[in-house]
């Protein structure tokens, strides 16, 4: 059922982002009496499941459903239909119009994709608010992950700044410091003492690699929430609301703390003793080779809520699309790594972005975060994508000249195959991870 509730929200999700992108070109071409013959949700290779013509365009449903598309007359498009191109330009035609309404038509899409992100940013804070973990949720600290204990960091540490501002947010700074070049971090430790440390240039790279990620978390006690069913955990006799006290005799403390034992005994049987209706309960899980048994955590960690008016919501929604968008683009540094490239995930990754349970905040966060996505993604110079469409209208209107008919027509092509190869690759990398990891 978790499948299914999880396909429903990627379906819906993308079936409203494609058409409103996709009337990003509609409605300038038809500005511009430009003809459009078909309007598609999907593509519709050999058939249709639904089609009815209006006009001069035909609307549809495609049955693949890897995105939709605008047939534009006189247009060298995805659907490599170059015949009409070896006839004189019509006046209605795509090929026939000034290079400035032209370059209007093929950023139209990316345009309706940003605005719609940014919208939704700003309803999602308006209506349900912002819930976070501030610094001070915990008197305990953070865990620091081993990588950075090098530099001076230690268990326990409360974040005083970074970049000589104020935390309120661990999870802004870890992304800070993946994407946003933090390298100056202040800390208290334990014993009272505030010192300043500086991560080199690299610890980005560093972070990523050895998938030390994210820098810091909260260290808190915890109790048992819910086994999985069929997992080490429930076979071994796990139950919610137990406490575990200690593994192979070592006492647990934190819920960060427990989780590195498990990762340190990968593979092998555990004691794990809990605490049970006032009594000590020993049992004996296997833990998996991801270094786990097979249960959710209860942290006790408080959170914060903050409201908004429909104002605040409007600037706050604005700074929170502007920053998706450029972490979005930082990111894109590590897939030219090993472990970037084998991280490339399709529809399987994007699917497991929405809950299991049917929740509208956590759908629209993730539609609005697709959406800057797709318009990103869509501008990128890449025959076949809107970018490369403005690559060569830029070209067109800096140099005078048209780009000739061929090379037009072999780059969409190069483009196709380009994009099909990445999407055999990344939605590949998903199904490998499903049954071998």
């Amino acid at each position: 059922m978790e499948f299914w509730i999880k396909a429903g929200q990627l379906i819906l999700s993308l079936s409203i982002l494609i058409v409103l992108h996709e009337f990003g070109h509609f409605v300038p071409a038809r500005w511009f009496k430009t003809r459009v013959e078909k309007f598609y949700l999907f593509f519709d290779p050999g058939f249709s499941l639904f089609k009815k013509k209006i006009g001069d365009t035909e609307w549809g449903i495609g049955w693949l459903p890897l995105g939709g598309y605008v047939k534009i007359s006189g247009m060298i498009d995805e659907s490599m239909d170059t015949k009409q191109l070896e006839k004189p330009a019509e006046p209605w035609e795509f090929r026939s119009k000034p290079a400035w309404q032209r370059l209007i038509i093929m950023t139209g899409g990316v345009i309706v994709n940003l605005i719609v992100g940014f919208l939704i940013y700003m309803m999602v804070l308006w209506v349900w608010g912002r819930e976070y973990v501030p610094m001070d949720a915990t008197p305990y600290g953070v865990h620091v992950q081993d990588e950075l204990k090098q530099y001076g960091f230690q268990e326990g540490d409360i974040i005083v700044s970074a970049e000589g501002k104020p935390v309120e947010d661990l999870r802004e700074l870890n992304i800070g410091i993946l994407l946003r070049g933090y390298r100056t971090i202040e800390v208290q430790h334990l014993n009272g003492e505030t010192k300043s440390i500086t991560l080199p240039e690299d610890i980005d790279y560093t972070l990523f690699k050895k998938d030390a990620f994210p820098a810091f978390t909260m260290r808190s006690h915890f109790t048992v929430d819910s086994v999985f069913a069929a997992q080490p955990a429930s076979r071994a006799g796990l139950m919610r609301g137990d406490s575990i006290i200690s593994v192979n005799g070592e006492s647990v403390v934190f819920f960060e703390d427990f989780s590195k034992m498990l990762r340190t005994n990968k593979g092998k049987a555990i004691e794990l003793t809990v605490w049970r209706n006032g009594d000590e309960v020993i049992l004996n899980p296997l833990v998996d080779t991801l270094g786990k048994i097979g249960f959710a955590a209860q942290q006790r960690i408080e959170t914060t809520k903050v409201d908004y008016s429909i104002g605040k919501a409007i600037a706050q929604g604005f700074s929170f699309g502007y920053w998706t968008l450029r972490d979005y683009a930082s990111q894109l540094k590590f897939i030219f790594t090993s472990k970037g490239a084998s991280s490339l995930g399709g529809f399987g990754a994007i699917g497991n972005m929405f809950s299991a349970t049917w929740n509208w905040q956590s759908f629209w966060m993730n539609t609005a975060f697709i959406s800057i996505v797709l318009a990103f993604m869509n501008m990128l110079p890449i025959p076949a994508l809107d970018g490369g469409h403005v690559m060569f209208l830029l070209y067109e209107m800096i140099t005078g000249r048209e780009p000739n008919k061929k090379v037009l027509e072999y780059a969409q092509m190069a483009g196709i195959i380009l994009l099909l190869g990445l999407l055999l690759y990344a939605n590949g990398n998903d199904i490998f991870k499903a049954f071998f990891k």
